[in-house]
Protein backbone atom coordinates (compact mmCIF):
# COMPACT_ATOMS: atom_id res chain seq x y z
CA UNK A 1 0.00 0.00 0.00
CA UNK A 2 1.29 3.39 -0.96
CA UNK A 3 2.38 5.79 1.93
CA UNK A 4 0.22 8.55 2.48
CA UNK A 5 0.22 11.67 0.23
CA UNK A 6 1.77 9.62 -2.01
CA UNK A 7 0.05 10.34 -6.02
CA UNK A 8 -1.63 7.33 -7.26
CA UNK A 9 -2.11 6.65 -11.15
CA UNK A 10 -1.29 9.08 -13.18
CA UNK A 11 -1.18 12.34 -10.75
CA UNK A 12 -5.17 12.62 -10.15
CA UNK A 13 -5.66 10.57 -6.63
CA UNK A 14 -3.94 11.10 -3.45
CA UNK A 15 -4.32 8.62 -0.38
CA UNK A 16 -4.14 10.86 2.25
CA UNK A 17 -4.63 8.79 5.43
CA UNK A 18 -5.75 5.11 6.66
CA UNK A 19 -7.23 4.08 9.53
CA UNK A 20 -9.63 1.00 10.99
CA UNK A 21 -12.97 2.13 11.49
CA UNK A 22 -15.10 0.42 13.83
CA UNK A 23 -18.79 0.87 12.93
CA UNK A 24 -22.11 -1.13 14.53
CA UNK A 25 -21.94 -3.62 10.99
CA UNK A 26 -18.10 -4.51 11.32
CA UNK A 27 -14.60 -2.90 11.71
CA UNK A 28 -13.55 -1.15 8.16
CA UNK A 29 -9.80 0.22 6.90
CA UNK A 30 -11.25 3.99 6.13
CA UNK A 31 -8.40 5.27 2.94
CA UNK A 32 -9.03 8.75 2.65
CA UNK A 33 -7.97 9.99 -1.01
CA UNK A 34 -8.09 13.29 -2.60
CA UNK A 35 -8.89 13.53 -6.22
CA UNK A 36 -7.34 16.39 -8.49
CA UNK A 37 -10.66 17.98 -8.21
CA UNK A 38 -9.89 18.57 -4.50
CA UNK A 39 -12.97 16.47 -3.48
CA UNK A 40 -12.41 13.85 -0.75
CA UNK A 41 -13.24 10.14 -1.26
CA UNK A 42 -13.27 7.63 1.55
CA UNK A 43 -13.15 3.84 0.47
CA UNK A 44 -14.57 1.75 3.46
CA UNK A 45 -12.92 -1.73 3.11
CA UNK A 46 -13.20 -5.47 4.05
CA UNK A 47 -10.39 -8.13 3.77
CA UNK A 48 -8.40 -7.94 1.25
CA UNK A 49 -9.01 -6.36 -1.51
CA UNK A 50 -5.95 -5.74 -3.86
CA UNK A 51 -6.02 -7.97 -6.87
CA UNK A 52 -9.89 -9.22 -6.22
CA UNK A 53 -11.80 -10.23 -9.00
CA UNK A 54 -15.90 -9.66 -8.24
CA UNK A 55 -15.14 -7.65 -5.12
CA UNK A 56 -18.78 -6.84 -3.40
CA UNK A 57 -18.25 -2.80 -4.12
CA UNK A 58 -20.58 -0.23 -3.48
CA UNK A 59 -20.20 3.31 -5.10
CA UNK A 60 -22.39 5.55 -2.71
CA UNK A 61 -23.30 9.17 -3.10
CA UNK A 62 -23.34 11.65 -0.94
CA UNK A 63 -26.61 12.17 0.94
CA UNK A 64 -26.20 14.58 3.79
CA UNK A 65 -29.76 14.52 4.26
CA UNK A 66 -30.18 10.67 4.03
CA UNK A 67 -27.23 10.00 5.35
CA UNK A 68 -26.42 11.82 8.39
CA UNK A 69 -29.94 12.94 8.89
CA UNK A 70 -31.88 9.82 8.07
CA UNK A 71 -34.14 12.06 6.00
CA UNK A 72 -37.06 10.01 4.57
CA UNK A 73 -37.53 11.69 1.39
CA UNK A 74 -35.03 8.94 -0.46
CA UNK A 75 -33.40 5.82 0.48
CA UNK A 76 -29.61 6.64 0.49
CA UNK A 77 -29.46 6.28 4.54
CA UNK A 78 -31.11 2.60 4.25
CA UNK A 79 -29.00 1.80 1.49
CA UNK A 80 -25.69 2.86 2.73
CA UNK A 81 -26.54 0.76 6.07
CA UNK A 82 -27.67 -2.34 3.65
CA UNK A 83 -24.04 -2.00 2.09
CA UNK A 84 -22.01 -1.78 4.71
CA UNK A 85 -24.06 -5.26 6.30
CA UNK A 86 -23.30 -7.04 3.06
CA UNK A 87 -20.06 -5.95 2.47
CA UNK A 88 -18.76 -7.02 6.12
CA UNK A 89 -21.07 -10.01 5.87
CA UNK A 90 -19.32 -11.37 2.73
CA UNK A 91 -15.65 -10.50 4.44
CA UNK A 92 -14.23 -8.62 1.27
CA UNK A 93 -15.65 -5.42 -0.21
CA UNK A 94 -15.27 -2.20 -0.60
CA UNK A 95 -17.62 1.16 -0.30
CA UNK A 96 -16.78 4.04 -1.84
CA UNK A 97 -18.31 7.22 -0.63
CA UNK A 98 -18.57 9.53 -3.28
CA UNK A 99 -18.66 13.51 -2.57
CA UNK A 100 -19.89 15.67 -5.02
CA UNK A 101 -22.57 13.42 -5.61
CA UNK A 102 -25.03 14.93 -3.73
CA UNK A 103 -28.66 15.24 -5.06
CA UNK A 104 -27.05 13.55 -8.21
CA UNK A 105 -24.28 15.73 -8.70
CA UNK A 106 -26.35 19.18 -8.61
CA UNK A 107 -25.06 19.55 -5.26
CA UNK A 108 -26.99 19.80 -1.46
CA UNK A 109 -28.54 23.60 -2.06
CA UNK A 110 -29.68 22.79 -5.34
CA UNK A 111 -31.52 19.41 -3.82
CA UNK A 112 -33.43 21.05 -1.49
CA UNK A 113 -34.99 23.59 -4.39
CA UNK A 114 -35.79 20.71 -6.13
CA UNK A 115 -37.20 19.34 -2.45
CA UNK A 116 -39.33 22.57 -2.82
CA UNK A 117 -40.56 21.76 -6.29
CA UNK A 118 -41.44 18.34 -5.94
CA UNK A 119 -43.48 19.83 -2.59
CA UNK A 120 -45.43 21.76 -5.55
CA UNK A 121 -46.28 18.50 -7.54
CA UNK A 122 -42.93 17.97 -10.01
CA UNK A 123 -41.65 14.08 -9.99
CA UNK A 124 -37.99 14.37 -9.38
CA UNK A 125 -36.81 14.71 -13.19
CA UNK A 126 -39.35 17.33 -13.66
CA UNK A 127 -38.06 19.34 -10.29
CA UNK A 128 -34.36 19.07 -11.61
CA UNK A 129 -35.49 20.06 -15.02
CA UNK A 130 -37.45 23.26 -14.17
CA UNK A 131 -34.49 24.54 -12.14
CA UNK A 132 -32.56 24.49 -15.13
CA UNK A 133 -30.48 21.29 -13.66
CA UNK A 134 -29.27 18.12 -15.55
CA UNK A 135 -31.51 14.96 -14.42
CA UNK A 136 -27.85 13.19 -13.26
CA UNK A 137 -25.25 15.05 -13.24
CA UNK A 138 -22.48 12.73 -11.44
CA UNK A 139 -19.07 11.30 -12.91
CA UNK A 140 -17.63 8.23 -11.70
CA UNK A 141 -13.74 9.15 -12.72
CA UNK A 142 -12.77 9.64 -9.18
CA UNK A 143 -14.23 6.95 -7.77
CA UNK A 144 -12.95 4.50 -10.14
CA UNK A 145 -9.50 5.93 -9.57
CA UNK A 146 -9.70 5.01 -6.05
CA UNK A 147 -10.88 1.52 -6.63
CA UNK A 148 -8.05 1.00 -8.91
CA UNK A 149 -5.57 2.58 -6.37
CA UNK A 150 -7.04 -0.09 -4.11
CA UNK A 151 -6.16 -2.64 -6.57
CA UNK A 152 -9.65 -3.81 -7.52
CA UNK A 153 -9.75 -5.98 -10.46
CA UNK A 154 -13.71 -6.40 -10.77
CA UNK A 155 -16.41 -5.66 -8.95
CA UNK A 156 -20.12 -6.55 -8.36
CA UNK A 157 -21.68 -3.79 -7.87
CA UNK A 158 -24.27 -2.86 -5.17
CA UNK A 159 -26.65 -0.68 -7.23
CA UNK A 160 -30.04 -0.41 -8.55
CA UNK A 161 -29.25 2.25 -11.17
CA UNK A 162 -28.04 1.06 -14.77
CA UNK A 163 -26.76 4.20 -15.47
CA UNK A 164 -24.05 3.99 -12.32
CA UNK A 165 -23.53 0.65 -13.63
CA UNK A 166 -22.44 2.10 -17.44
CA UNK A 167 -20.45 4.99 -15.82
CA UNK A 168 -18.37 2.90 -14.13
CA UNK A 169 -17.92 0.88 -16.96
CA UNK A 170 -17.13 4.12 -19.29
CA UNK A 171 -14.76 5.40 -16.20
CA UNK A 172 -12.93 1.56 -16.68
CA UNK A 173 -14.29 -0.03 -13.95
CA UNK A 174 -15.01 -4.04 -15.23
CA UNK A 175 -18.61 -4.65 -13.60
CA UNK A 176 -18.67 -8.57 -13.81
CA UNK A 177 -22.15 -8.39 -12.47
CA UNK A 178 -24.79 -6.42 -10.20
CA UNK A 179 -26.37 -7.14 -6.95
CA UNK A 180 -29.98 -5.21 -6.25
CA UNK A 181 -30.04 -2.87 -3.05
CA UNK A 182 -34.17 -2.60 -2.52
CA UNK A 183 -35.28 -0.83 0.44
CA UNK A 184 -39.08 -0.91 1.87
CA UNK A 185 -40.83 2.52 1.04
CA UNK A 186 -42.32 5.18 3.05
CA UNK A 187 -45.01 6.57 2.65
CA UNK A 188 -42.62 9.94 1.85
CA UNK A 189 -40.63 8.32 -0.74
CA UNK A 190 -42.87 5.67 -2.68
CA UNK A 191 -43.17 8.68 -5.53
CA UNK A 192 -39.82 9.24 -5.56
CA UNK A 193 -38.79 5.16 -5.92
CA UNK A 194 -41.42 4.89 -8.52
CA UNK A 195 -40.18 7.89 -10.76
CA UNK A 196 -36.60 6.90 -10.46
CA UNK A 197 -38.05 3.25 -11.63
CA UNK A 198 -40.16 4.72 -14.47
CA UNK A 199 -37.66 7.48 -15.83
CA UNK A 200 -34.80 6.86 -14.55
CA UNK A 201 -34.54 2.66 -15.01
CA UNK A 202 -33.77 1.64 -11.67
CA UNK A 203 -34.28 -1.77 -11.18
CA UNK A 204 -37.29 -2.42 -8.44
CA UNK A 205 -35.98 0.05 -6.14
CA UNK A 206 -38.74 -0.46 -3.86
CA UNK A 207 -38.65 -4.47 -3.92
CA UNK A 208 -41.81 -6.99 -4.52
CA UNK A 209 -45.04 -5.54 -4.41
CA UNK A 210 -46.86 -7.50 -0.97
CA UNK A 211 -48.52 -10.55 -2.48
CA UNK A 212 -46.65 -10.72 -5.55
CA UNK A 213 -44.60 -13.64 -4.91
CA UNK A 214 -46.60 -15.27 -2.11
CA UNK A 215 -44.73 -18.59 -1.36
CA UNK A 216 -41.10 -16.52 -1.31
CA UNK A 217 -39.63 -14.28 1.16
CA UNK A 218 -38.49 -11.15 -0.26
CA UNK A 219 -35.68 -8.76 1.16
CA UNK A 220 -37.65 -5.82 0.49
CA UNK A 221 -41.70 -5.08 0.55
CA UNK A 222 -43.63 -2.67 -0.72
CA UNK A 223 -46.87 -2.47 0.88
CA UNK A 224 -48.33 0.80 -0.86
CA UNK A 225 -51.45 -0.79 -2.00
CA UNK A 226 -52.13 -1.87 1.32
CA UNK A 227 -51.53 1.16 3.28
CA UNK A 228 -53.76 2.66 -0.05
CA UNK A 229 -53.74 6.53 -0.75
CA UNK A 230 -52.50 9.04 1.95
CA UNK A 231 -55.48 11.68 2.49
CA UNK A 232 -55.03 14.80 4.60
CA UNK A 233 -57.87 14.54 6.93
CA UNK A 234 -56.58 17.66 8.85
CA UNK A 235 -54.97 14.90 11.15
CA UNK A 236 -52.75 12.02 10.67
CA UNK A 237 -53.77 8.79 8.13
CA UNK A 238 -54.35 6.07 10.24
CA UNK A 239 -53.42 2.82 9.35
CA UNK A 240 -55.21 0.13 11.83
CA UNK A 241 -53.10 -3.23 10.96
CA UNK A 242 -53.67 -6.19 13.06
CA UNK A 243 -53.33 -10.03 13.01
CA UNK A 244 -56.00 -12.69 14.16
CA UNK A 245 -57.06 -16.52 13.96
CA UNK A 246 -59.75 -17.33 11.12
CA UNK A 247 -62.25 -16.99 13.71
CA UNK A 248 -61.83 -13.37 15.48
CA UNK A 249 -58.87 -14.10 18.06
CA UNK A 250 -55.91 -11.75 18.65
CA UNK A 251 -54.81 -13.78 21.34
CA UNK A 252 -55.36 -17.33 23.56
CA UNK A 253 -57.58 -16.65 26.62
CA UNK A 254 -54.34 -16.81 28.51
CA UNK A 255 -53.06 -13.97 27.01
CA UNK A 256 -50.56 -15.75 24.09
CA UNK A 257 -50.17 -13.94 20.34
CA UNK A 258 -47.13 -15.42 19.56
CA UNK A 259 -46.87 -16.17 16.49
CA UNK A 260 -50.76 -16.25 15.20
CA UNK A 261 -49.00 -15.03 12.04
CA UNK A 262 -46.56 -16.46 9.79
CA UNK A 263 -43.22 -15.21 8.80
CA UNK A 264 -44.17 -13.33 5.80
CA UNK A 265 -46.44 -11.79 7.29
CA UNK A 266 -44.95 -10.40 9.93
CA UNK A 267 -42.47 -9.31 7.30
CA UNK A 268 -45.16 -7.48 5.96
CA UNK A 269 -45.74 -5.87 8.97
CA UNK A 270 -42.28 -4.90 9.18
CA UNK A 271 -42.46 -3.20 5.71
CA UNK A 272 -45.73 -1.48 6.71
CA UNK A 273 -43.96 -0.01 10.13
CA UNK A 274 -41.11 1.58 7.71
CA UNK A 275 -43.47 3.14 5.25
CA UNK A 276 -44.64 5.25 8.12
CA UNK A 277 -43.76 8.19 10.32
CA UNK A 278 -45.17 6.47 14.12
CA UNK A 279 -46.19 3.48 15.20
CA UNK A 280 -48.67 3.39 18.00
CA UNK A 281 -49.91 0.74 20.55
CA UNK A 282 -51.83 1.08 23.90
CA UNK A 283 -49.85 0.14 27.13
CA UNK A 284 -51.47 -2.99 27.42
CA UNK A 285 -49.85 -4.64 24.38
CA UNK A 286 -46.31 -3.05 25.83
CA UNK A 287 -47.25 -4.84 29.26
CA UNK A 288 -48.58 -7.83 27.93
CA UNK A 289 -46.49 -8.89 25.07
CA UNK A 290 -43.28 -6.18 25.41
CA UNK A 291 -43.00 -5.24 21.46
CA UNK A 292 -39.72 -3.18 20.20
CA UNK A 293 -41.92 -1.92 16.95
CA UNK A 294 -38.67 -1.39 15.18
CA UNK A 295 -37.56 -2.73 11.54
CA UNK A 296 -35.98 -5.82 11.72
CA UNK A 297 -37.17 -7.93 9.00
CA UNK A 298 -36.90 -5.64 5.74
CA UNK A 299 -34.35 -2.82 4.97
CA UNK A 300 -36.23 0.33 5.79
CA UNK A 301 -36.59 2.92 8.65
CA UNK A 302 -37.98 2.71 12.43
CA UNK A 303 -40.63 4.55 13.04
CA UNK A 304 -41.69 6.58 15.71
CA UNK A 305 -43.14 4.50 18.80
CA UNK A 306 -45.92 5.95 20.36
CA UNK A 307 -47.82 4.39 23.48
CA UNK A 308 -50.84 5.27 24.89
CA UNK A 309 -50.50 5.23 29.10
CA UNK A 310 -53.30 7.47 30.89
CA UNK A 311 -51.56 6.41 34.21
CA UNK A 312 -48.01 5.54 33.33
CA UNK A 313 -47.95 1.97 33.88
CA UNK A 314 -45.54 1.48 30.93
CA UNK A 315 -42.20 -0.99 32.49
CA UNK A 316 -39.52 1.16 32.73
CA UNK A 317 -37.06 -2.06 31.54
CA UNK A 318 -39.61 -2.00 28.58
CA UNK A 319 -37.97 -2.79 25.08
CA UNK A 320 -40.23 -0.23 23.10
CA UNK A 321 -37.89 2.53 25.46
CA UNK A 322 -34.47 0.98 23.69
CA UNK A 323 -32.54 3.78 22.40
CA UNK A 324 -33.35 2.14 18.44
CA UNK A 325 -35.75 4.24 17.44
CA UNK A 326 -37.92 7.58 19.47
CA UNK A 327 -40.42 6.57 21.55
CA UNK A 328 -43.46 9.39 22.45
CA UNK A 329 -45.71 8.51 25.76
CA UNK A 330 -49.01 10.11 25.56
CA UNK A 331 -50.53 10.38 29.03
CA UNK A 332 -53.06 12.62 31.07
CA UNK A 333 -52.66 14.32 33.82
CA UNK A 334 -53.32 11.28 36.36
CA UNK A 335 -50.11 9.86 35.55
CA UNK A 336 -47.16 10.34 38.08
CA UNK A 337 -45.03 13.26 37.75
CA UNK A 338 -41.77 11.88 39.02
CA UNK A 339 -42.57 8.98 36.38
CA UNK A 340 -42.82 11.49 33.49
CA UNK A 341 -39.53 13.01 34.69
CA UNK A 342 -37.85 9.97 34.50
CA UNK A 343 -39.01 8.75 31.39
CA UNK A 344 -37.99 12.52 29.95
CA UNK A 345 -34.36 12.55 31.31
CA UNK A 346 -34.00 8.96 29.30
CA UNK A 347 -34.64 10.91 26.53
CA UNK A 348 -38.57 9.53 26.10
CA UNK A 349 -40.81 12.03 24.99
CA UNK A 350 -44.01 12.33 27.03
CA UNK A 351 -46.72 15.25 26.42
CA UNK A 352 -49.67 15.04 28.69
CA UNK A 353 -52.76 15.35 27.06
CA UNK A 354 -57.08 15.37 28.15
CA UNK A 355 -58.35 11.86 29.34
CA UNK A 356 -61.08 10.00 27.47
CA UNK A 357 -63.24 7.49 27.97
CA UNK A 358 -61.01 4.86 27.32
CA UNK A 359 -57.92 6.53 28.71
CA UNK A 360 -56.26 9.37 26.41
CA UNK A 361 -58.48 11.69 24.38
CA UNK A 362 -58.00 10.08 20.71
CA UNK A 363 -58.61 13.21 19.23
CA UNK A 364 -56.28 14.97 21.61
CA UNK A 365 -53.65 12.44 20.77
CA UNK A 366 -53.88 12.72 17.02
CA UNK A 367 -54.06 16.41 17.18
CA UNK A 368 -50.71 15.95 19.31
CA UNK A 369 -49.11 13.68 16.62
CA UNK A 370 -49.63 15.86 14.02
CA UNK A 371 -48.57 18.86 15.67
CA UNK A 372 -45.00 16.92 16.07
CA UNK A 373 -45.30 16.25 12.05
CA UNK A 374 -46.45 12.53 11.99
CA UNK A 375 -48.41 12.18 8.52
CA UNK A 376 -49.05 8.53 8.55
CA UNK A 377 -49.94 6.68 11.69
CA UNK A 378 -49.49 2.78 12.22
CA UNK A 379 -51.50 1.36 15.00
CA UNK A 380 -50.98 -2.18 15.89
CA UNK A 381 -53.23 -2.48 19.09
CA UNK A 382 -54.19 -4.20 21.65
CA UNK A 383 -57.67 -4.44 21.66
CA UNK A 384 -58.72 -1.35 23.73
CA UNK A 385 -57.16 0.76 21.15
CA UNK A 386 -58.69 -1.19 18.30
CA UNK A 387 -61.29 -0.84 19.58
CA UNK A 388 -61.23 3.14 20.53
CA UNK A 389 -59.90 4.26 17.27
CA UNK A 390 -62.63 2.21 15.35
CA UNK A 391 -65.86 3.72 17.56
CA UNK A 392 -64.04 7.48 17.42
CA UNK A 393 -64.47 6.76 13.15
CA UNK A 394 -60.77 8.33 12.59
CA UNK A 395 -59.47 4.73 11.43
CA UNK A 396 -58.61 5.65 7.59
CA UNK A 397 -57.23 2.18 6.46
CA UNK A 398 -57.96 -1.42 7.71
CA UNK A 399 -55.40 -3.78 7.38
CA UNK A 400 -56.56 -7.35 8.91
CA UNK A 401 -54.47 -10.30 8.50
CA UNK A 402 -56.22 -13.95 8.87
CA UNK A 403 -54.07 -16.87 10.05
CA UNK A 404 -55.16 -20.45 9.17
CA UNK A 405 -55.81 -21.67 12.56
CA UNK A 406 -58.68 -21.69 15.36
CA UNK A 407 -58.02 -21.13 18.80
CA UNK A 408 -61.55 -20.99 20.31
CA UNK A 409 -61.81 -18.81 23.61
CA UNK A 410 -59.69 -16.35 22.87
CA UNK A 411 -59.23 -12.23 22.95
CA UNK A 412 -61.25 -10.77 20.20
CA UNK A 413 -59.89 -8.08 17.85
CA UNK A 414 -62.32 -5.41 18.25
CA UNK A 415 -64.78 -5.10 21.23
CA UNK A 416 -68.06 -3.08 21.55
CA UNK A 417 -68.76 -0.61 19.08
CA UNK A 418 -72.57 0.08 19.86
CA UNK A 419 -74.17 -1.32 16.31
CA UNK A 420 -76.98 -3.41 16.78
CA UNK A 421 -77.57 -4.13 12.60
CA UNK A 422 -75.31 -5.94 10.35
CA UNK A 423 -76.64 -3.49 7.99
CA UNK A 424 -75.03 -0.51 10.07
CA UNK A 425 -71.60 -2.61 10.51
CA UNK A 426 -68.17 -0.50 9.36
CA UNK A 427 -67.92 -1.04 5.63
CA UNK A 428 -64.52 -1.38 3.67
CA UNK A 429 -64.17 0.09 -0.03
CA UNK A 430 -61.32 0.30 -2.06
CA UNK A 431 -60.25 -3.47 -1.05
CA UNK A 432 -57.43 -5.56 -2.25
CA UNK A 433 -56.54 -9.38 -0.95
CA UNK A 434 -53.40 -10.89 -1.06
CA UNK A 435 -51.90 -14.31 -0.23
CA UNK A 436 -49.02 -13.85 1.90
CA UNK A 437 -47.14 -17.38 3.30
CA UNK A 438 -49.68 -18.90 4.67
CA UNK A 439 -51.56 -15.86 5.20
CA UNK A 440 -54.40 -13.66 3.95
CA UNK A 441 -54.35 -9.72 4.02
CA UNK A 442 -57.20 -7.95 3.41
CA UNK A 443 -57.30 -4.02 3.20
CA UNK A 444 -59.71 -1.34 2.81
CA UNK A 445 -60.95 2.25 3.26
CA UNK A 446 -62.80 2.46 6.00
CA UNK A 447 -66.47 4.35 5.54
CA UNK A 448 -66.83 6.38 8.20
CA UNK A 449 -69.92 5.73 10.44
CA UNK A 450 -73.17 7.47 9.45
CA UNK A 451 -74.40 9.99 12.21
CA UNK A 452 -76.12 8.26 14.98
CA UNK A 453 -74.63 4.68 14.05
CA UNK A 454 -72.40 4.74 17.47
CA UNK A 455 -73.82 5.36 20.51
Amino acid sequence: MPEPGTPVGPGLLRELASVPLPTSFGVFDARAFESGSGLVYLALVRGDVAGGEDVLTRVHSECLTGDALRSLRCECGIQLQLALRSINASGRGVLVYATGHEGRGIGLVDKLRSYVAQDQGADTVDANLALGLKVDARDYSDSAAVLGSLGVRSVRLLTNNPHKVDGLRSAGVRVNSVVGLATAPHSRNVRYLRTKEDRLGHVRPAGDVVGEQPDELSQAVDVSMLIGTVRDAGRPYVVLKYAQTLDGRIATATGDARWISGEAERRVSHALRAACDAVLVGVGTVVTDDPQLTVRMVPGASPLRVVLDSTLRLPFDARILEPEAGTTVLTTARSPGDRRRELTARHVGVEVLPPGPGGVDVAAALAALGRAGVETLLVEGGARVITSLLAAGVVDRLIVGVAPTIIGQGTEAVGPLGITSVADGLKLVNRSLHVVGEDVLVSGDVVPATAGRMS
